[in-house]
């Protein structure tokens, strides 16, 4: 039998996600219509029907709501890979995992909109640099465990293969944006890794 200790901190915890996501939702969708720095932590308490300082209860800043969504998907990716076959080359792991990312940033006229907005915003630099870490930790090991030699050795391989690969499709991103979702963003991510790998 599970304690009433043990559910009632995972019912807040469930109930905190909840409110983060709504309150991530609002406040995209007010970045997206009047753009993120004429949009202020006010505009989104409003909209969410709490106070300001209600909302820093659930984000330390307004970059991180833009990127809130993004943390959870490193975990989804994160799930994936870990999901994979461990015989599985680590580059083709990776780019596996990564098309949970290419399906979510391509997510209709929003996605194109929302990457766009997180490509044209200066502001929103270091909170990108932030979420291309935590992805970068989540995704190390997995690619770790994949290679052969010493500790050290695959550790550093590990290291590297993530980061190029998170480049990659920041760099395909990048590129979508500006060619307006023309071209498949899967194809893109691919050409950025062959040229990383050639």
């Amino acid at each position: 039998m599970v304690s009433e200790e043990k559910v009632r901190p995972a019912m807040r915890d469930v109930a905190r996600r909840a409110v983060q996501a709504e309150i991530a939702s609002a406040a995209m969708r007010l970045f997206l219509e009047r753009g993120f720095d004429e949009t202020t932590v006010d505009h989104i308490a409003t909209e969410v029907g709490i106070s300001p300082r209600s909302v820093f209860r659930y984000f330390d800043t307004k970059e991180d709501m833009a990127i809130g969504n993004m943390t959870q998907l490193g975990l989804v990716v994160a799930e994936t890979m870990e999901s994979r076959p461990t015989e599985e080359d680590p580059w083709v792991a990776v780019r596996h995992a990564l098309n949970v990312a290419v399906t979510s940033i391509e997510d209709g006229e929003s996605g194109l909109r929302t990457a766009t907005m997180l490509a044209n915003t200066p502001a929103l630099d270091a909170a990108m640099v932030r979420k291309h870490a935590q992805w970068q930790r989540l995704l190390v090991p997995h690619v770790e465990s994949r290679l052969k030699g010493t500790t050290a050795t695959r550790r550093l391989k590990a290291e590297a293969i993530v980061s190029c690969a998170l480049s990659c499709l920041q760099v395909a991103a990048t590129e979508w944006t500006r060619m307006e979702g023309k071209a498949p963003l899967g194809d893109l991510v691919d050409q950025a890794i062959a040229a990383v790998r050639d």
